[in-house]
């Protein structure tokens, strides 16, 4: 495998493109692919098989595109689809999320973390095993949060519809005590700014996209293949409206970058 290989990186929209900037800030030299499945966001709604599918079909076109390393940037998508992947592909370096509920359990003061995230999220096994696992004496508290990821992939950061969703799911849990609050979709830090005005200062924000961007860089070592300075190169498709996306990504940080089709 070529070390200057791209990694390809692929959420159910644009919110793996947090993840993919902190892959930027931490592996500089690394050239990315990123696929956004907009035509199908948000996964959280859909079914366990169809993700499953939507996750093979897309690991098979990056692949396609000379990938070296895959990234799950979407915690549903991990749940659903990752270990298929890694049956599917076992010599190949596979990056999944997971709700941080690790490292909000060890900043808790209060012993209350709150968690956003989608539905799908919030049912799967796995999630149920992180807090078995690492939530401990802590009490967790959950909180849904329908209609934010699609707020998100219009590019609506700061919006009234926006703010009176982010409001409507933030109070119950600011309610309960939860001193610490982990961002559950990869969608939610692009709304850090606006969570930042409705909690008070003391109240810790946690999201895993600087994990996944470290645990890459990790896999990537072991095998041999981080990057050489050269030609950092990006590329970005979309299965839904490529011109749409394209007139977001300003508001997510990213300016002329071109989103081809993807099906």
């Amino acid at each position: 495998m070529n070390n200057n290989a791209p990694v390809g990186v692929f959420d159910s929209g644009v919110g793996g493109l947090s993840v993919l900037a902190e892959i930027r800030q931490r592996l500089p030299n690394e050239s990315l692919l990123y696929v956004a499945d907009s035509a199908h966001v948000p996964y959280g709604e859909k079914s366990p098989e169809f993700i499953r599918q939507r996750c093979r079909e897309i690991a098979q076109f990056l692949l396609g595109q000379g990938a070296k390393a895959l990234v799950l940037a979407c915690n549903t998508a991990t749940v659903a689809g990752a270990a298929d992947l890694r049956e599917l592909y076992p010599d190949l370096p596979i990056v999944g999320m997971e709700p941080a509920v690790k490292p909000a359990a060890a900043t808790t003061r209060s012993g209350v973390v709150g968690v956003l995230a989608t539905t799908g999220t919030l049912k799967s096994a796995k999630f149920a095993a992180l807090l078995d696992r690492f939530a401990g004496d802590v009490r967790v508290v959950t909180q849904p949060c329908p209609g934010l990821v699609e707020q998100i992939e219009a590019g609506d950061l700061n919006g009234p519809v926006t703010r009176a969703l982010l409001e409507r799911y933030v109070q119950p849990l600011l309610a309960a005590g939860c001193d610490t609050l982990i961002l559950g979709c990869t969608h939610y830090p692009f709304i850090k700014p606006l969570l930042r005005q409705m909690v008070p200062a003391d109240i810790s924000l946690i999201d895993t996209g600087a994990a996944v961007a470290k645990q890459l860089q990790r896999l990537l070592a072991e095998r041999n293949l981080l990057a050489w300075p050269s030609d950092v190169k990006q590329h970005f498709w979309c299965s839904a409206d490529p011109q749409k996306m394209q007139s977001v990504l300003p508001a997510l940080g990213l300016d002329n970058a071109e989103v081809m089709a993807f099906k």
